[in-house]
C-alpha cells in the first residue's frame, strides 16, 4: 500500500487563487468542447459528408480519448510535474482544435477529436491535482473542489449554447477556432503556477501504461460500435481484446513494486465511493442528458439553440448547486451526500417521464431543476473524493481514476440510451417512447447507485 506523503513544491498563499482559477477555466473549456457537437451534429455531418456510422463517431470519439488517457496522464503528472503536463495538454488541445476546424472529411475530424479527448484528459486530471497540491485538506479545499466540480455542470450548459450560437454566426467550424484560441491563454496562465509533483516519483510503468490505455480504448470503441449491432464480429473482437488487456493490466499492477495504480486502493471505502459513484454518474446521468437536447429537437420540434437553452436549466442548476455544496455541514460524509445527489438525479429523471410530440418544453423544467441539484451535489462530492481517497502525492492519479470511471460510464450510458431511443420504431412518437424508457432505466440505475453509496459508507464506519 502506498504511504501518505505531502506533495512537493506545493507553495500556497499568494498563488492559490490562480491555482484554482486556471484549472477551473481549463475544466470549463474541456467540458464545453466535450458537449459542443450535441447542438451541431447535423451541420457537422453535412459539412464532412458523414454517413450514419460516421455520425456515431463524430459524437463519441472524444470519449475514447478521454477515457483512455485520464488515468495514464494523471499518474505521469504526479511523477513529472503537474504544471508541465498541464501546459502540454493545453498546447495539444489548441493544435487538435485547429485540425477539427480545418477537417474536410470525417476520419480526419474523428482522429482530431480523439486527440482533443486526450488533451482534455490532461487538463482535467492534472488540474484537479494542482488544486489538491495547492489547498490543504479542510474547508478551503472543499470549496476549491466544489468550484472545480461546478465547472463540469457549467461546461455542459455552455458548450451546446456556444456551439449553436457560433454556428448561426459563422458555421459549425467556428467553435473549434474559438476552442483553439481559448486554449492558448489557459496554457500561458498555467506557466505562472508553482510546480508540484509526488515526493517520491515511481518511474514509468510502461507495461501498465500500454495495457491500460489500449484496454480502455478497446472497451470504449466496442461500446461505441455496439450501437450498430452488439453481435458484430468487430464489436465482439474489441470486447475480447479489452478483457484480455485489462486483465493483463491488473496482473502487471499486482506484481509491480511501484505500480501506476495501486490495486490496494480498492480496499479503501472512500476510493470505492469515488470510482463506483463516478461510474454510475456517467451511466445514469450523463448518458441520458447527453442525448436530451437532440431528443428535444426531434420529439418537441425545438431548434438546436432552444434545446440547448432548455438543457441549460439542468446544467446551470448543477453549476450553482456544486458551488453551494461547501456550505453543507462538514460532519456529513461525502459518501452520503453523493448518494443523496444520485437520488435527486433519479427523482428529476422520473419527473420528466411523459415526454411526447404534443408536449411542451416547460413540462421538463421541474425535473431538470431537481436533477440539476442532484448532479451538482454529486459532482462536488466526486471531486472531493477523487483527491481525498488517495495518498496526498497521488492526487492527479486519483482524479484520473475517478474521471476514467465517469467517462467509461458515460460511454455505456450514451450507447444504451441510443439503442433504446432508436429501437422503438420511427417517428417522433417512437422516439418519445424510447426516451421515456431510457429515462426510467436511468432513474432506476441512479437509485440503485444511491443505495450502494449508503452501503459502502456503512462499511467505512
Amino acid at each position: 500500500m502506498t504511504t501518505l506523503a505531502p506533495p512537493r513544491a506545493a507553495r500556497r498563499a499568494p498563488g492559490t487563487s490562480a491555482a484554482l482559477a486556471v484549472p477551473a477555466a481549463a475544466t470549463l473549456l474541456a467540458l464545453m468542447n466535450y458537449t459542443a457537437p450535441m447542438a451541431t451534429l447535423a451541420d457537422t455531418a453535412r459539412g464532412l459528408h458523414a454517413g450514419g456510422t460516421a455520425q456515431i463517431w463524430l459524437m463519441s470519439s472524444i470519449s475514447l480519448g478521454l477515457a483512455a488517457a485520464l488515468l495514464a496522464v494523471g499518474s505521469l503528472a504526479d511523477d513529472h510535474g503537474r504544471r508541465r503536463v498541464f501546459v502540454l495538454g493545453a498546447a495539444v488541445l489548441a493544435v487538435s482544435s485547429v485540425v477539427c476546424a480545418l477537417a474536410t472529411n470525417a476520419p480526419l475530424f474523428v482522429g482530431a477529436r480523439i486527440v482533443q479527448g486526450a488533451a482534455s484528459a490532461v487538463l482535467i486530471a492534472t488540474g484537479l491535482g494542482i488544486i489538491a497540491a495547492s489547498f490543504e485538506p479542510g474547508p478551503r479545499r472543499a470549496h476549491a473542489t466544489g468550484v472545480w466540480g461546478a465547472m463540469i455542470g457549467l461546461g455542459i450548459a455552455l458548450g451546446p449554447i456556444a456551439s449553436a450560437g457560433l454556428a448561426e454566426i459563422g458555421g459549425w467550424r467556428l467553435w473549434y477556432w474559438v476552442c483553439a484560441a481559448a486554449s492558448v491563454p489557459v496554457g500561458l496562465a498555467a506557466l505562472r503556477l508553482p510546480e508540484s509533483r509526488a515526493a517520491r516519483p515511481r518511474g514509468l510503468d510502461l507495461p501498465g501504461l500500454l495495457t491500460m490505455v489500449l484496454g480502455i480504448g478497446a472497451l470504449v470503441a466496442a461500446i461505441t460500435m455496439g450501437r450498430l449491432g452488439w453481435t458484430r464480429p468487430s464489436v465482439l473482437g474489441l470486447f475480447a481484446a479489452a478483457a484480455v488487456l485489462l486483465a493483463a493490466f491488473t496482473a502487471v499492477e499486482a506484481r509491480r513494486r511501484e505500480p501506476m495504480l495501486d490495486l490496494g486502493l480498492f480496499r479503501r471505502p472512500a476510493f470505492q465511493l469515488s470510482i463506483v459513484g463516478a461510474l454510475i454518474t456517467g451511466l445514469a446521468v450523463i448518458g441520458i442528458m447527453s442525448y436530451l437536447a437532440t431528443l428535444m429537437t426531434l420529439v418537441l420540434g425545438l431548434s438546436a439553440l432552444a434545446s440547448a437553452l432548455v438543457l441549460a436549466i439542468w446544467s446551470g442548476i448543477s453549476f450553482a448547486a456544486a458551488l453551494q455544496a461547501r456550505r453543507l455541514p462538514s460532519r456529513l460524509p461525502a459518501g452520503r451526500l453523493l448518494g443523496a445527489g444520485l437520488a435527486l438525479s433519479a427523482a428529476g429523471e422520473l419527473a420528466m417521464l411523459g415526454m411526447g410530440p404534443d408536449g411542451h418544453w416547460w413540462r421538463l423544467a421541474p425535473g431538470l431543476v431537481v436533477s440539476g441539484i442532484g448532479s451538482g451535489l454529486a459532482n462536488a462530492m466526486l471531486a472531493r473524493l477523487a483527491v481525498e481517497s488517495v495518498p496526498a502525492d497521488r492526487a492527479s492519479m486519483g482524479s484520473g481514476a475517478n474521471n476514467t470511471a465517469r467517462y467509461v460510464g458515460a460511454s455505456v450510458g450514451v450507447a444504451v440510451v441510443g439503442a433504446m431511443t432508436t429501437g422503438q420504431g420511427g417517428g417522433a412518437s417512437g422516439l418519445a417512447h424510447g426516451t421515456n424508457v431510457a429515462m426510467l432505466v436511468s432513474a432506476a440505475v441512479a437509485l440503485g447507485g444511491a443505495a450502494l453509496m449508503m452501503v459502502i459508507r456503512e462499511r467505512d464506519r
